[in-house]
């Protein structure tokens, strides 16, 4: 198992990896263990099922469950926690986690205790939900130089955690073969997608990383501060609203009056680019920027020195010093859109040059290059030239 790695982390290879195991036929998971708690905090039962007595159809749904909280974009719905060196030595949250580890899941007073944890700090408002776990030992095949699978070197031991919100049915229309008719008809509750979970060890380097746990949330904006806060007692890491807000601060109050349309646009199309660019390339590894790739587009957007200085020092105030940042998580690049008192104007990330700023006679503008067409709710008018008196 790994030593301290400060820089370590999964990348998207390795995720595919662990997420082809979750299938009846291929993972060494005998048992599903969890529990089921009402609204009010409660326990209502206990569920310890093997999967070998399942149906391969009902297995898979557990396992599809599970695989769920390994999905999503690293650095958005999946997000590393970084355990000390001191919690990792001597620490309860540690010690819980290796216990459920360590016992394969099969004490029951182990459960318990990480069930009451949960529970106790797990804020879902009034919803019921499902806590799932489960233990897998992966034999991990070394690698060729071609790449290929060889014979297996490390046994990888894991265990995921889910939480899953258990949903009242909708209201159906059901065949009744008994009567040879149709009627209305309520299914039972439905257990839905998790909202939340986590992998603990992290897979790093096709080996067990003791130092870092991957969990995941449904919602990036939302990553449940107070379960992590409790599970795992570390520096809480900010949700992709919370970066994007830290950025747009630093470059309100870095560049100090001088944050015009032209710099946001510039900002945006370069690590729109990046993004673009990154995901063609296929590359597993996530893809990160610093305070100091930012502040080079910022130069040539003809920013003063003093101004870059000041945004990357807000940077690392607000992020850390030399914080690798996703870009994912700073701009929203499916979208831009401009905002005045009383209109909005949206275009297409790649055309957003076509928008300009300007003041005419002393009036703001918002000002935008049209083509040949032109609708007024789907109603094709003609360009005609205003008349003024």
């Amino acid at each position: 198992e790994s030593t301290r790695n400060e820089e370590a982390a999964m990348n998207q290879k390795e995720l595919g990896e662990l997420r082809r195991r979750l299938r009846p036929d291929k993972c060494a998971i005998k048992c599903i263990y969890g529990c089921y708690v009402n609204g009010n905090k409660e326990i209502v039962s206990y569920l310890d099922e093997s999967l070998g007595r399942m149906s391969e159809e009902e297995a898979d749904k557990y396992l599809s469950l599970l695989k769920k909280t390994m999905s999503g974009t690293l650095g958005r719905n999946l997000v590393d926690v970084v355990f000390s060196t001191e919690q990792v030595m001597d620490s309860d949250e540690y010690r819980l986690l290796s216990a459920l580890r360590e016992s394969e899941l099969k004490s029951g007073e182990i459960r318990e205790e990480f069930y009451r944890k949960v529970i106790d700090s797990l804020d879902m408002g009034d919803a019921n939900y499902v806590i799932l776990l489960a233990y897998d030992a992966y034999d991990v095949p070394a690698r060729t130089r071609n790449d290929e699978p060889g014979d297996s070197d490390t046994v990888y031991r894991y265990i995921l955690c889910g939480v899953c919100p258990v949903k009242d049915g909708k209201l159906e229309l059901g065949y009744f073969p008994g009567e040879n008719e149709f009627h209305s008809c309520v299914p039972g509750q439905i257990v839905a997608q998790p909202e939340l979970g986590f992998l603990f060890p992290a897979f790093d380097d096709r080996a067990a990383n003791i130092y870092n746990a991957l969990t995941y949330a449904r919602k990036p904006d939302e990553l449940h501060q107070e379960f992590l806060d409790a599970i795992f007692h570390t520096e809480p890491p900010m949700s992709a609203g919370e970066q994007r807000e830290a950025f747009q601060t630093a470059l309100r109050e870095g560049l100090e009056g001088a944050c015009g349309l032209e710099v946001v646009q510039a900002v945006h199309e370069r690590l729109t680019a990046k993004i673009e660019e990154h995901r063609e390339t296929k590359d597993p590894e996530p893809l990160a920027v610093t305070a100091k790739d930012v502040a080079a587009i910022l130069r040539d957007c003809g920013a003063e020195e003093p101004q870059i200085t000041a945004f990357c020092e807000k940077c690392g105030e607000l992020f850390g010093e030399g914080a690798a940042l996703s870009p994912a998580n700073l701009i929203d690049s499916k979208r831009f859109e401009v905002k005045a008192a009383d209109v909005t104007i949206a275009v297409p990330p790649e055309q957003s040059y076509l928008v300009e700023t300007r003041i005419i006679d002393g009036k703001k503008y918002l000002l935008i290059p049209a083509g040949e067409g032109l609708e007024v709710n789907g109603m094709p008018v003609d360009w005609v030239q205003a008349k003024h008196e």
